[in-house]
């Protein structure tokens, strides 16, 4: 693989600085459009329920995209696919900005989550390869601000330029980002990344899709219907037996499309199970705040757009310094804060009530956004690092790919537990039936998080990666 060494400090900045500008625009959209949800429902007439799916409909594109990118990024040189993936997210842009109805917006959510999927999985890959181990922590801590931070500035822009010029402009200045973010790759990008010639495995493809995509869509309607339901019970039963073949062709491959052996691997594999809780509560949690700050309490989006501005300053606080923690002291203490600090959160809007101002939910969370700057990027690097080269594509393929489709499940069924939630509870609790369905709704985050934090505590080992694992 690409030696680090060879690479001058000055060219490893500028890609760093490349990567930096293409996943803070990217990342924007993941949160950017909860808080443009609202009108967007209404503009195109719109349920909750049907509305949510531009967000984890995108993740749910971009959790089938992530397997593919394993083979993408072994197969074709680095910066052609690099410059490949901006120009699928400024499509995807460009269609959703003249949508005019919800399943041409739909098309251009998959166009960006395609163009967003090969973006980060290189951007994970290219930063671990090309910088030595010693700082591979601190510089994950500084793209992890990027990629967690940016989504909760988001809200505070987006609705800002939601209430003053209508909610198309969030996609017009990720289109401005992206096209600049374009042009400064065919400038200073290199193929970083050895390559090779691998046969495209497209039955391995398509079970791929239909297992994740299954599962997925068939876990998201339990919200709104029960099991036996053909929305339900069909797709979740192809995602099953999808999944039942992708593993057993992976695993009797030669070159498998995406290496599963990798979870042999006990910190990779405990990586994988905390980013994929994390991802579920913070996605479900990113997308009931605005519909708590606007539907519930009935602000305008540019004050659910400041309620989420000081978790913002929290996160960047913390990740570039969580990163040089894991450098430091590994990752135990990293996980259990972490765990810990998401816990509280969680709780505290158990006990929010209709008549407690907004700052409250502002403050818990802030105290959720301490959380993910101490988990979401360290846990990928900790996962990562030990990891010999030659596998480091297939294992944050898999990972990411893993986490964002928790993340399509977290948005789907949160939003259903609320909305059961309140709809079952509005005889006894009459106008304060929806705020019971938020109450009920992180108490089930709440549980998720225990789970998070139990694995902390009793799983995680203190110390450092330094070996690597999974070499031939």
């Amino acid at each position: 693989m690409y030696c680090s060494g060879i690479m001058t400090d000055r060219k490893r900045s500028l890609i760093f600085v490349n990567i930096l500008i293409s996943c803070i625009a990217s990342s924007m959209l993941a949160t950017a459009l909860t808080t443009a949800l609202p009108p967007i429902l209404e503009d195109f007439q719109l349920s909750v329920a049907m509305g949510q799916w531009l967000t984890s409909g995108y993740s749910l594109a971009m959790g089938i995209m992530m397997p593919l990118t394993a083979f993408l990024i072994t197969r074709f040189p680095t910066k052609n696919l690099y410059l490949a993936g901006i120009g699928l997210f400024i499509a995807g842009l460009a269609v959703c900005v003249t949508a005019g109805n919800f399943p041409v917006m739909m098309i251009g959510r998959v166009l960006q989550a395609c163009g967003n999927g090969i973006l980060t999985s290189m951007a994970q890959v290219i930063l671990l390869t090309i910088y030595p181990i010693e700082k591979k922590g601190t510089i994950m801590g500084w793209y992890g601000l990027s990629v967690g931070a940016a989504p909760v500035v988001a809200p505070t822009l987006a609705g800002a330029l939601v209430d003053s010029f209508g909610w198309k402009m969030i996609f017009y200045v990720p289109i401005v980002i992206m096209l600049v973010s374009f042009v400064f790759a065919v400038a200073v990008f290199d193929n970083v990344l050895d390559t090779y010639k691998q046969k495209f495995d497209i039955l391995s493809f398509i079970l791929s899709a239909f297992a994740f995509g299954g599962l997925t869509l068939g876990i998201g309607n339990v919200s709104s219907n029960a099991i036996t339901d053909v929305s339900v019970f069909v797709p979740l039963l192809v995602g099953i037996i999808s999944a039942v073949f992708f593993v057993y062709r992976q695993l009797h491959m030669e070159q498998p499309f995406l290496e599963l052996r990798t979870l042999k691997y006990r910190d990779y594999t405990l990586s994988v199970v905390g980013s994929m809780l994390l991802y579920l509560v913070m996605m479900g949690s990113s997308i009931i705040m605005p519909l708590y700050v606007q539907s519930i309490k009935g602000y305008s989006a540019t004050i659910s757009g400041l309620v989420t501005l000081p978790g913002s300053l929290a996160m960047a606080v913390v990740s570039p310094f969580a990163g040089k923690i894991y450098d430091r002291l590994g990752m135990k203490k990293l996980f259990v804060t972490g765990a810990f600090f998401m816990l509280l959160s969680n709780l505290g809007m158990v006990f929010l009530t209709m008549d407690m101002p907004v700052w409250m939910a502002s403050f818990y969370n802030a105290i959720r956004c301490v959380a993910i700057g101490c988990l979401m990027m360290p846990l990928v690097t900790w996962g990562i690092s030990g990891m010999s080269e030659e596998l480091t594509a297939h294992g944050t393929a898999l990972l990411t790919s893993l986490r964002t489709i928790a993340g399509a499940i977290g948005s789907a069924v949160f939003v259903g537990i609320m909305t059961v939630a309140a709809r079952q509870g509005a005889e006894k609790y009459g106008e304060n039936a929806q705020i019971h369905g938020l109450n009920i709704t992180f108490g089930a985050m709440a549980a998720v998080t225990f789970v998070l934090f139990l694995i902390a505590v009793f799983l995680v080992k203190g110390g450092k990666i330094k070996q690597q694992y999974g070499g031939k």
